[in-house]
């Protein structure tokens, strides 16, 4: 099987060299090229033309064009975007700029590597928490746009969509949040029970 070629691109000199670290001893992965800014990462996609390229969203530049003009080039590359924020603004004008993906800093260094060979393979991937967050911010939207009116959740409900996205049960859900025996008793008979939320 063929190598992947990776290209990686981050201002932070620990982060950049622990990437290189990261995929060093992964048979499948060759680093063919690094930089520290998003000029940088234009003259490196143009140049290496890797399989997939991880930039960091914040370093010194556009990276949104960036981005853009190695997607639209047409070539192979498919953009991996590595980012601390997990704000949904980014991660959309991120995919919309052409990124096949986007991965959270906080994620683990196995998650990293599934993601590169989802993107290789033309898969898009999203860091489970933020996937869950976007969802959820669209379903929103989803409500206020047929309704014609803002969604206001109660501070209970907001806890409650919180922990989902975070992956909790709806049992933990209730005995995290001391529902009443009522509730919780629902929910212990019923998993897939609907939670009120007083």
């Amino acid at each position: 099987m063929a190598s992947i070629s990776l290209a990686l691109a981050d201002d932070h000199p620990l982060m950049l060299a622990g990437l290189v670290e990261l995929f060093r001893p992964e048979q499948d992965f060759t680093v063919v090229a690094t930089g520290r800014s998003a000029d940088e990462a234009l003259e490196i996609g143009l140049r290496s033309s890797p399989d997939v390229f991880i930039v960091d969203v914040m370093m010194p530049g556009n990276i949104f064009d960036t981005v853009g003009k190695l997607v639209e080039r047409g070539g192979r590359t498919k953009i991996l975007a590595f980012s601390a924020m997990s704000r949904s603004d980014l991660a959309i004008r991120m995919l919309d700029s052409g990124a096949s993906g986007y991965v959270l800093k906080g994620s683990s260094p196995q998650e990293l590597i599934e993601a590169v060979r989802a993107v290789h393979r033309g898969e898009i991937f999203i860091t489970r928490d933020l996937a869950c967050k976007l969802v959820e911010e669209q379903r929103i939207a989803s409500l206020r746009i047929a309704t014609g009116a803002p969604v206001k959740l109660s501070v209970r409900e907001a806890q409650i969509i919180a922990m989902l996205t975070r992956g909790f049960t709806n049992r933990q859900i209730a005995l995290e949040l001391n529902l009443g025996e009522k509730n919780r008793q629902e929910l212990y008979d019923d998993p897939n029970a609907e939670i009120k939320c007083p």
